[in-house]
């Protein structure tokens, strides 16, 4: 089985992960508890699948080389080195944040959240971004 596609189900899944976790932004706000919370269990669920996907594609094919050149590729590389240490740093985040709110520690769990919640979004967004530019805007070519 070819793991070709799994790059486009990893924007996917950041991209799913994005909506969800705006869509659960916009319940909290709204006091919709229970979509607020399903919400946010389908972004961490989703974020999960996309680091076992990401995973056993890096695995499998190790590093993807950027091939655009000029001004771009300093972009690129503040883009995926952001993305890289964000991604990285959130994950304790989201663990505290999603067990704060388990245990209905709801004051902890927004101090952290604040924290969390726009961290999240910029991960998910950049990695749309990284696999935008890696694969379809600056592909390798054979």
């Amino acid at each position: 089985m070819s793991i070709t596609f799994l790059p486009t189900l990893n924007a996917l899944l950041n991209l799913t992960c994005f909506t969800l976790l705006v869509t659960g932004y916009v319940m909290i706000r709204r006091k919709k508890v229970e979509a607020h919370r399903a919400c946010m269990i389908g972004a961490v669920t989703t974020s999960i699948v996309f680091l076992i996907s990401y995973l056993i594609y890096h695995f499998n094919v190790g590093a993807t080389s950027f091939k655009g050149t000029g001004w771009v590729r300093p972009f690129y590389f503040a883009v995926l080195i952001s993305h890289t240490v964000l991604a990285a740093t959130i994950v304790p985040f989201v663990i505290v944040t999603l067990r704060r709110a388990l245990r209905k520690q709801f004051v902890s769990h927004l101090k952290v959240a604040r924290w969390t919640f726009p961290m999240w979004l910029y991960v998910s967004v950049t990695g749309v971004i990284v696999y935008l530019m890696l694969y379809h805007i600056y592909p390798s070519r054979p």
